[in-house]
């Protein structure tokens, strides 16, 4: 969990997760979204991959990369429990 929270303190590679969100997409279309040069896009990629948040596949001569919504889930399944854990905190407090 350490890495996917790595990959995600970055605004470029939260931007790659929300475009991915609404379809998989190949580098070049995810860079389109960018003013960046690819190689830089390849390196979010990359970091969001060894993370395991994102998947590819090669399809032809492309490879293709989607979400990997299980993991995903569990990241933001974690956050969502730190929030209710800190509401019931709060809630004691009182």
């Amino acid at each position: 969990m350490n890495e996917s929270f790595k990959a995600l303190s970055d605004p470029t590679r939260r931007k790659i997760i929300r475009l991915l969100r609404d379809k998989n997409m190949t580098a070049g279309e995810i860079a389109e979204h960018f003013n960046m040069k690819k190689p830089s896009i390849s390196h979010h990629l990359n970091s969001l991959k060894h993370a395991k948040l994102v998947l590819d596949e090669r399809q032809g001569q492309h490879i293709v990369y989607s979400l990997n919504t299980t993991v995903v889930q569990e990241v933001f399944g974690w956050f969502l429990e730190m929030i209710d854990s800190k509401k019931e905190e709060d809630k004691d407090e009182k």
